[in-house]
């Protein structure tokens, strides 16, 4: 297949040079993007006058023609090709002759390939977003099932306060929000259209970005043609959300993990996302929630990429911009997955109430409340901490619970107490008490 800038050239490139300049491997992937951006591109250069008119729909009319028989696999993307922009090009001109080698006036590869992302971007945060809101729906749905359900609250992986486990679901919930916010945010930043950035520098033929723009449902036309071409910051903006939100799902299945041990046993995984041991039949391994746990330092690598590629490059466009797609893609591919894993995961868990409130009846949980009765009575907090520790220590050497101590042991700590504190310092009472209602 021909170089479209072999003309400057008495002999091609190198073997090992053609393997290294080849992206069809990658970028083939873009193929929808690339000709609704040719198609959108044609018929700008139709209305401007630059190519007739008839011209312009018989290239239109092709290039929706190649979109059909790519999409039912009648046509195989040339692994030849240097890229996909070469491959669509040369597809048109083998069909139409010269008429294919008009389409690209007006504009380069450069300002193409990124309109191509953009494109690519718009409709993948989409589906990202998307899978985020399902998610959210799978957890507050089991959140709804599992309002009372007493759990212990952690803090240093030691018991704190209690809590129900709605209240741990609907964290979960909430974090996952702000990053399906983060990705909404990304595709508002990039939506400009870099088309008529050409090169770096425009063009002077009597292009009409705007035209373009509005045909492709941008917001706006390139601002600025040197940054149109340089800019790749929607790439690495979109990975790093991408990247904060797999740490969050790493953190939820760390919880996850914890929880189907035999020492909490707080749940269990169903067998549509575990697996066994090759060696020791009893075992059922929450794997789904260690596999995404470990595919989250892949994404972080995806964001180190893609930042490490643009450090140091002069402006305005580089060759070495052509390595920002695969941790592009492999951040969205990763965390799409992902997302879909734990969705299911989470609509199929199985918790075990008794053995969560079990738990968070053990370890002293409601001592915050002792000290907080307290200060209701007039101490000031410091106080009434050192009065609630002494009651701890005292518990711990006695081998009794807090809720269990009679009202003349508690005046031994401090004579505050009175006889309504009896039937306050419950885990349910406790939780009850401080339970935050949504608005």
């Amino acid at each position: 297949m021909a170089f479209l800038w072999e003309g400057r050239f008495s002999s091609g490139p190198a073997e090992s040079m053609e393997e290294l300049d080849r992206s069809i491997a990658v970028d083939g992937r873009l193929w929808r993007e690339d000709i609704e951006g040719s198609i959108a591109h044609a018929g700008m250069l139709g209305r401007r006058g630059i190519i007739p008119e008839a011209d312009a729909a018989r290239l239109v009319a092709e290039l929706q023609k190649l979109s059909g028989e790519l999409e039912r696999g009648e046509v195989p993307i040339d692994p030849k090709a240097e890229d996909i922009h070469t491959f669509v090009e040369a597809v048109l001109t083998s069909r139409l002759g010269e008429l294919g080698k008009r389409l690209h006036a007006g504009r380069s590869r450069n300002d193409q390939i990124a309109l191509d992302e953009r494109l690519w971007l718009r409709k993948s945060i989409a589906v990202l977003v998307r899978l985020l809101e399902e998610t959210r729906v799978a957890l507050e749905k089991r959140a709804v099932e599992h309002a009372d359900t007493l759990m212990p609250g952690y803090t240093h992986l030691q018991h704190a306060q209690p809590v129900t486990l709605d209240t741990v679901l609907l964290a979960w919930s909430a974090m996952l929000a702000r990053d399906a916010g983060r990705l909404a945010d990304a595709a508002k930043r990039m939506d400009t259209c870099p088309l008529g950035a050409g090169a770096l520098a425009g063009t002077g033929l009597p292009i009409d970005p705007a035209d373009t723009a509005r045909a492709l449902g941008f917001a706006r036309p390139v601002q600025n043609t040197i940054d149109a071409v340089a800019d790749r910051d929607y790439v690495a903006e979109t990975i790093a959300a991408i990247a904060i939100l797999m740490s969050h799902l790493s953190r939820m299945c760390e919880d996850v993990v914890l929880w189907c041990s035999s020492e909490f046993g707080f749940a269990e995984p169903s067998e549509g996302y575990s697996t066994g041991s090759s060696m020791m039949p009893q075992k059922k391994n929450p794997d789904a929630a260690e596999l995404i746990r470990g595919k989250t330092g892949r994404v972080y690598g995806d964001l180190a990429a893609i930042l490490t590629v643009m450090k140091g490059i002069p402006f305005s466009y580089d060759r070495d911009l052509q390595e920002d797609k695969e941790p592009l893609f492999d951040a969205v591919d990763t965390a799409s997955l992902c997302l879909r894993v734990f969705s299911g995961m989470m609509e199929t868990m199985a918790f075990r109430p008794e053995r969560m409130r079990a738990a968070a009846e053990d370890g002293f949980m409601n001592a915050t409340d002792l000290a907080e009765y307290l200060v209701g009575k007039g101490l000031p907090f410091r106080d009434a901490h050192a009065a609630a520790a002494k009651a701890v220590r005292h518990c711990i050497e006695t081998g009794k619970r807090i809720e269990y101590l009679t009202l003349s042991d508690l005046k031994g700590f401090s004579p505050a107490f009175e006889a309504d504190v009896v039937g306050t310092l419950s885990m349910a009472e406790c939780v009850r008490r401080r339970k935050i209602k949504p608005e």
